[in-house]
């Protein structure tokens, strides 16, 4: 379990942040710029000091004012991935390696160099200088030093903030990779919504210096309470599904999950493969009764359980469909000419085309409990 409870004054920026995660996969800080994402991380590495409160990591205290516990930043055994790469410039891709391993005693190294290369795919970079490399290619030599550094823990500040949208889908494979196949809890720090529904188990969301949720993203994202802060106009829900079918003649691929099943267009995945679906609310119609003859494949019945406040001339409108949750963005002019309330019975419906890009992602059981081997991510 990570913990952590501290406070501290930045000038007239006042942090106070409590929060609680699991050591398992990663824990996204998520949050506008100026927030208090990077502040948090600095102080779980040692690099800032709370004015009081605690830092402790799997039964091991960093920091706790009360006790006069401080540990210094170099004996807390934590790796840290800034937004650029912060390479040694004059020295090789190996090299760049070995320096963190190289000062932790032999006895205490449980990561060694070939599985870091093979897993990061920077077998072919290990001569070259970091001049050379691409920016993804120089955030993944980033990460591989930072693991050999033997760390309890991962800090990820932004690591893609300063990539192009090209970098970007090179390396999130690899980040996934980190979070499904190594035993390292992970802190990511991002502002990007796909980004954190993509790669997090645990969702820690920021505002003004304070925590303003905690979570599995698939639990907040149906929160109508912080939809603005995961994305605005963006907002949408994140259901964990498992395939199920596939039916070469139609094209079609069928995903179940608590409370019904999607058909999208056929994917090239095995039956029981985990997937993190994420369907907008924009993108999702209201019925009081099953519509007929028409072209839509998914209709899910389900119940209306709240409904958000008016923005503009849209409500979003929170359905429970007996297991897992979904938004709807309708005017208010239809709420009030359907006569939608709480309780409402509803039929929701989503276009299978809607399903537009799948990527590697996330996986979990149907309710969305943390990450698994060979997850995929589909966003609406």
């Amino acid at each position: 379990m990570l913990d952590v409870a501290i406070r501290r004054r930045q000038g007239s920026f006042d942090l106070d942040i409590r929060f609680q995660a699991p050591i398992q996969g990663i824990t996204a800080l998520f949050g506008r710029s100026g927030s208090g994402k990077s502040s948090v991380i600095n102080a779980i590495a040692g690099l800032a000091k709370p004015d009081a409160g605690h830092i402790r990591l799997d039964g091991t205290v960093l920091f706790d004012s009360a006790q006069g516990i401080d540990v210094p930043a170099e004996r807390r055994r934590t790796g840290y991935v800034f937004q650029d790469s912060r390479l040694f410039p004059h020295m090789t891709v190996v090299n760049n390696l070995l320096y963190g391993m190289r000062r932790v005693p032999e006895r205490e190294r449980r990561i060694s160099l070939d599985p870091v290369v093979e897993l990061l795919g920077i077998g072919a970079l290990l001569t070259r200088k970091p001049h050379t490399l691409s920016g993804g290619e120089r955030q993944r030599v980033a990460v591989g030093r930072a693991l050999l550094a033997q760390p309890r823990i991962l800090l990820m500040d932004e690591p893609l903030a300063s990539l192009d949208a090209e970098r970007k889908a090179e390396i999130l494979p690899y980040i996934e990779r980190l979070r499904d196949e190594l035993n390292i809890p992970i802190v990511f720090v991002s502002h990007s919504v796909d980004e954190v529904v993509r790669l997090a188990t645990t969702l820690v969301l920021m505002a003004d210096g304070r925590v303003t949720a905690t979570g599995t993203v698939a639990d907040l994202s149906v929160r109508l309470d912080v939809g603005a802060i995961l994305g605005g106009q963006e907002v949408g829900a994140v259901l964990d599904t498992v395939v199920a079918s596939h039916d070469a003649a139609t094209g079609l691929t069928a995903l179940t999950f608590p409370g019904g099943t999607l058909t999208v267009p056929q994917l090239d995945l095995g039956i029981g493969q985990h997937l993190r679906v994420r369907i907008q609310a924009r993108d999702v119609i209201l019925a009081l009764e099953p519509p007929s003859r028409i072209s839509v494949h998914n209709m899910l019945a389900g119940r209306i359980v709240e409904l958000g406040a008016e923005s503009g001339p849209s409500r979003d409108v929170k359905i429970d469909l007996g297991g897992s949750f979904l938004l709807a963005r309708v005017t208010r002019h239809s709420v009030e000419r359907l006569e939608l309330g709480v309780g409402t019975p509803v039929f929701a419906l989503v276009k299978s085309v809607a399903f537009d890009r799948v990527f590697p992602g996330p996986s979990g059981s149907g309710s969305g409990s943390g990450p698994g081997p060979g997850g995929r991510n589909i966003a609406l």
